[in-house]
C-alpha cells in the first residue's frame, strides 16, 4: 500500500525521490482546447489544510498524498471512505495534506493546485468531492478534465483550470510538502494520528484513534 520508505535529499532542494510503485507520469495537458481566460494571477501564499470534522477535536488524522501516486489512489478510494464515514466527526478531525513527490513533474503539482483552487473558492467538503473525482480519473489527467470535473462539483472550471495551468497554489503546496518532510514523511500516502505515523489503512487508523481516545 505504502511506497517503499526511501528518500534521497539532494543538494539544497531536499528533493523527495519516489521509489518503485510511484514512478512514471500521466497524460498530457490538453493545451489549446479551452475558451477560458488562463492568464497568470497572483499566487496564493497560504491556505489551511482541507479538513473534515470539528476544529477542536481531540484526535487529528493527517494524510499526506500525491494526486499522481497510485498508492494514494488506492488509499483515497478504498480506505479513506470508511475513515470518513466511521471515524470522522465528534472527537475526530481529518486533514488532507499535499506532498507532491513528484510522481509526475506536471500533474503531482497541477492536480493539487486545481484541488486547492476548488477548496479556496467553495468549501472543504467540495474539495474532498473533487479530490475523489481526480483520483478516480488518475492516469487520464488533462487540463480539460481538470476543468470539467471542477464544473461537476459546482466550482468555476475555468478558474480551477487556470490554477492548474499557472501553479497559483504552488506556495501552499510547497509549504505543505515541507511540513511533511519535516515530520519525516518518506513516501505517499503517509498517515498520522495525533502526530504518530500509522499504516495507511482504515483498520490501522481506527486502532490508533481508539488508542488516542482511551
Amino acid at each position: 500500500m505504502h511506497t517503499t520508505r526511501r528518500a534521497l535529499l539532494a543538494g539544497t532542494g531536499a528533493t523527495l525521490v519516489a521509489t518503485a510503485g510511484c514512478l512514471g507520469s500521466v497524460t498530457g495537458s490538453g493545451g489549446g482546447d479551452s475558451n477560458c481566460d488562463l492568464s497568470a494571477r497572483s499566487p496564493v501564499e497560504s491556505l489551511p489544510a482541507p479538513s473534515l470534522g470539528p476544529d477542536d477535536a481531540g484526535v487529528t488524522v493527517m494524510s499526506f498524498e500525491d494526486f499522481s501516486c497510485p498508492h494514494c489512489q488506492t488509499y483515497h478510494l478504498e480506505e479513506f471512505p470508511s475513515i470518513e464515514s466511521e471515524l470522522v466527526g465528534g472527537d475526530v478531525r481529518y486533514e488532507h495534506h499535499d506532498l507532491p513527490i513528484p510522481v509526475s513533474q506536471q500533474w503531482s503539482w497541477a492536480a493539487a493546485s486545481a484541488a486547492r483552487a476548488v477548496q479556496d473558492s467553495t468549501d472543504d467538503e467540495t474539495f474532498f468531492a473533487y479530490a475523489k473525482s481526480l483520483f478516480e480519473n488518475q492516469g487520464s489527467y488533462s487540463m480539460s478534465l481538470v476543468e470539467s470535473l471542477a464544473n461537476d462539483v459546482g466550482a468555476d472550471g475555468c478558474d480551477v483550470r487556470a490554477a492548474a495551468e499557472n501553479g497559483r497554489y504552488r506556495p501552499v503546496l510547497e509549504a505543505d510538502r515541507q511540513r511533511g518532510l519535516d515530520m519525516g514523511v518518506q513516501g505517499t500516502p503517509t498517515v498520522f494520528v495525533n502526530g504518530q505515523e500509522v499504516t495507511a489503512t482504515f483498520d490501522a487508523v481506527r486502532a490508533a484513534v481508539e488508542r488516542a481516545q482511551s
